[in-house]
C-alpha cells in the first residue's frame, strides 16, 4: 500500500488530502524496474523497485577559465534510483550551496536517472582549497561522494 498526502490551493487557502493506492499491477521488465507516468497538472507516479547509488563524475574548470579568473564544476551524478537523490557541495570541508545551480533529473532507457550540478567560484579560492567534494544524498541512505583537490588538476 502507498500513502501520499498531495496539497492542493483553492480560493480560499491551502488544503490536503490522502492518497491510498491499493494495489499497483507492474509487470516486471528487469531487475531494476522503474516506472513512472505522469497525470495532469505536473502530478508525477513513480514506481519504484529499490534504491541504486549513483556514480558521480565531478569535472575541474579548464584552464582558459581559471585565466579568466573563475572557477566552474560540474558534478555529474548517473545511473542513480529512485528520482529524490540531491546534489550538494563542500568547499574545503565546509558546505557551499549559494553558488551551486543545479539540472533537473532525467530519466534513462535503464529506468535510472541522472542529474548535474555546477559549483561556481572565484579562482583564486579554487587554488587554495584542500578539495571540492561532491555529495549525493538520500533520506535513510548512507551518502555517495566524490571529490577533486585542486593540486591534483593539471592547469
Amino acid at each position: 500500500m502507498v500513502k501520499s498526502i498531495w496539497w492542493f490551493k483553492t480560493g480560499s487557502g491551502v488544503g490536503s488530502c490522502l492518497l491510498t493506492v491499493q494495489e499497483v499491477f507492474v509487470r516486471p521488465l528487469d531487475e531494476f524496474v522503474s516506472l513512472w507516468f505522469t497525470f495532469g497538472g505536473g502530478t508525477k507516479l513513480i514506481v519504484d523497485s529499490g534504491v541504486v547509488r549513483p556514480t558521480l563524475t565531478v569535472l575541474p574548470p579548464s584552464p582558459e577559465e581559471l585565466q579568466q579568473g573563475s572557477a566552474t564544476l560540474v558534478c555529474l551524478a548517473s545511473g542513480g534510483s529512485p528520482s529524490q537523490w540531491k546534489l550538494s557541495w563542500k568547499v574545503g570541508g565546509g558546505s557551499s550551496t549559494t553558488s551551486a545551480s543545479h539540472s533537473l533529473e532525467v530519466l534513462g532507457s535503464d529506468g535510472r536517472f541522472s542529474w548535474s550540478s555546477t559549483l561556481n567560484l572565484p579562482a583564486d579560492q579554487w587554488k587554495k582549497v584542500d578539495s571540492v567534494t561532491c555529495e549525493a544524498s538520500l533520506r535513510g541512505q548512507s551518502s555517495v561522494t566524490q571529490s577533486l583537490d585542486p593540486h591534483s588538476c593539471s592547469v
